[in-house]
């Protein structure tokens, strides 16, 4: 898994990088808009608290973000190549 992870990141680079941070955010705000709705804490230690929950319910995802990063990459790559007319921006090129 790690060098499949590592092979992306040389291929893909910054557009990797990119789609996991934006499940990331997506997954996060996910769930603390599921806690949040489902329970209405009225103090600022309680928004923490939802906040709190929502990363680590965000933590125990991670192997799915990975795999879902892993899959998504390639899509947005050539749609990043074929919009902009650039090429791959992986890290592992000059």
């Amino acid at each position: 898994m790690r060098k499949t992870i590592n092979a992306i990141l040389v291929e893909y680079g910054k557009v990797a990088v990119a789609v996991y941070l934006v499940i990331f955010t997506l997954v996060l705000v996910s769930f603390w808009a599921a806690i949040r709705f489902g329970w209405q804490p009225t103090s600022t230690a309680g928004n923490a608290g939802a906040w709190t929950a929502a990363y680590i319910a965000t933590k125990v995802t991670q192997p799915l973000r990975i795999a879902a990063t892993l899959v998504v990459t390639p899509f947005i790559a050539k749609l990043y190549e074929r919009v902009t007319g650039r090429q791959k921006a992986g890290f592992g090129q000059p």
